[in-house]
């Protein structure tokens, strides 16, 4: 199977650079999996389409703020991005120009105060770093971090990417990319789906240095994905497998959603759990098409990047030819892409 073959052209005007002043106003391509049938909604609409009974699954994980523009006292700015957090003070980062950067080197904030030294390098794409300020790289972060906005919105992050860029049901900090799907929900909206008797159940799944990579290898089967750690109890578990005993719907909200439900599926741990018990776990389930899906019924999810992971799980979801046919209708009437973009909705 090629890469090439989930490719797309995408006018740039259509990347969404703003997301909308109303989170749920957003539009929504609800795509019949069966035959592929389209309608064009507003997001808002969604609980037409949901039952009662329907499990809704959703990402608490929070995005952390996680770039940082530094200086080193030899002159020349650079830019350190957050991959993984290795406790209080020591993570891994993408430093830029990664070319000028070597072990032992300190780099210091606008004032002039050493805050990052940098301990090795990790490849040719990330360095080992720790904080010498005296805080943690929390109260760092939180003190002169920014807004990680993937580099398809080209401008600075601004004071409303950090409320925007976040879910509103977003509670456990460790992510360094949205996980965009859930942005078009409000709390109206959620409680609305839950009056009209649909379950919401979250998991968290930190999103990791992996959705910025491409995939490098053109033979699809040949690409591995970063592993990403993933949290999910068994409250959740016992609501999913509930469900899928009585054949009601599982609607995973994102992709990041979905590959947690099928690792935890692949595990066996729908049909056994411990009710009292947080299960944490790593996964790098790469889903393409000819994967068989074990629990997710139904997705939300954004129009994501051509020939990209993201692309690659809807298609095994949907179909490649029924996929690729909705983006081209998305292109043609306008719908807006990416992160702060619109959505679609597969069931």
């Amino acid at each position: 199977m090629r890469l090439d073959s989930f490719d797309y052209h995408l006018p740039k005007s259509l990347i969404a650079q703003r997301p909308l002043e109303d989170r749920s106003s957003s539009r929504l391509m609800v795509v019949e999996r069966a035959t592929g049938a389209l309608e064009s909604r507003v997001f808002r609409d969604l609980p037409d389409y949901l039952r009662e009974g329907d499990v809704l699954v959703i990402n608490r994980s929070r995005v952390i703020p996680a770039r940082m523009f530094l200086f080193r006292s030899t002159g020349g700015r650079f830019e350190f991005f957050v991959t993984r957090i290795h406790g209080c003070v020591r993570f891994s980062a993408m430093a830029n120009p990664m070319r000028r950067v070597k072990p032992g080197d300190v780099f210091t904030d606008e004032s002039g105060n050493v805050v990052v030294k940098v301990i090795n390098r990790e490849g040719d794409r990330e360095v080992f770093a720790e904080i010498v300020s005296g805080q943690t790289l929390h109260e760092t972060l939180k003190a002169i971090g920014h807004v990680p906005l993937p580099p398809y919105i080209q401008r600075p992050d601004e004071e409303a990417d950090h409320a925007r860029y976040q879910t509103v049901f977003a509670t456990q900090d460790g992510s360094v990319a949205a996980p965009t799907a859930g942005l078009h929900f409000t709390a109206e909206l959620l409680s609305q789906l839950e009056r009209r008797g649909v379950t919401v159940a979250p998991l968290v799944l930190h999103v990791g240095l992996g959705t910025f990579l491409p995939l490098d290898n053109d033979d699809v089967e040949n690409n591995e994905l970063h592993k990403e750690i993933y949290t999910i109890d068994g409250k959740t578990l016992g609501v999913i497998s509930d469900a899928k005993h009585k054949g009601k719907r599982v609607v995973a909200v994102g992709t990041t959603a979905t590959r947690v439900l099928e690792t935890v599926a692949e595990r066996g741990l729908i049909d056994r759990f411990v009710p009292s018990r947080e299960y944490v776990g790593q996964t790098g389930l790469f889903i393409y098409p000819g994967y068989e899906f074990k629990c997710v019924d139904g997705l939300i999810t954004n129009f994501h990047l051509p020939r990209s992971s993201l692309l690659l799980l809807v298609c095994a979801f949907l179909g490649t030819e029924r996929t690729l046919g909705c983006y081209r209708t998305a292109v043609e009437e306008k719908y807006r892409f990416y992160s702060y973009g619109d959505a679609m909705l597969i069931r």
